[in-house]
């Protein structure tokens, strides 16, 4: 259903993304931030479900920052290798380049960004920092606590898994705290839970996510 294209920072790097548009005139856009294992499969066929909706769909590939093309699948081996490129992570650049993804939607009319494990992050941070979102939703951002003092410039949606090994709940109760102009959501599921090429992933939780999510988005973007 998509295709590969480039896009451009506002320092001028450029990055490939992904994007699936639907069948007929869009009701919105959509930025669908990856995990750390890149535009992979999962990542594609989150922007395909987007475009299935009526959504266009964009994933920005963040991690052509420091390595280009990359993309992951879940294996353990797979995930130990992924990790080793958190070291490199500039969470001012990786924003820089989801507004590039942004700025790609506009003409499509209200943009929102949904993102998933270090996308959940992104998300929150593209709430807080760009301008003109209808809305982010926020799928077990781990980094969402240490950023939970910047207040979000548009509606926020986050979903956890209050099994989750990398978020203590701890964590999102201090979100909670802090951001009462949040919607957070907990799950009884493990990290990544949303996906189903993981093994963490919990079906239920996921259905429900998704069912919150995309009324969440309905209601932020009035279509």
């Amino acid at each position: 259903m998509g295709k590969s294209f480039s896009l451009t920072a506002t320092d001028a790097h450029r990055l490939g993304a992904y994007r699936a548009d639907p069948d007929g005139k869009p009701r919105g856009g959509v930025v669908v931030v990856q995990e750390i294992f890149g535009v992979n499969h999962h990542i594609r066929s989150v922007c395909d479900r987007f475009a299935g909706l009526g959504y266009a769909a964009v994933a920005p590939a963040l991690f052509d920052r420091f390595v280009r093309d990359f993309e992951s699948g879940y294996s353990p081996e797979e995930v130990a290798n992924a990790r080793t490129y958190l070291s490199s992570i500039d969470w001012p650049a990786l924003v820089r380049d989801t507004e590039a993804a942004v700025k790609a939607l506009r003409p499509v009319g209200p943009i929102a960004v949904v993102g998933f494990c270090m996308g959940g992050s992104i998300a929150f941070l593209a709430a807080t920092q760009i301008d003109g979102l209808a809305a982010s939703v926020c799928f077990y951002g781990g980094q969402i606590a240490k950023f939970a003092d910047d207040k979000p410039r548009c509606p926020v949606q986050m979903h956890f898994g209050e099994k989750d090994d990398h978020i203590p709940m701890k964590d999102v109760e201090a979100i909670r705290a802090k951001r009462p102009d949040c919607e957070v959501r907990v799950y009884p599921a493990g990290h990544g839970f949303y996906c189903d090429e993981r093994p963490s992933f919990h079906a239920e939780s996921a259905a429900i996510a998704w069912g919150r999510t995309l009324a969440f988005l309905e209601r932020a973007m009035g279509k």
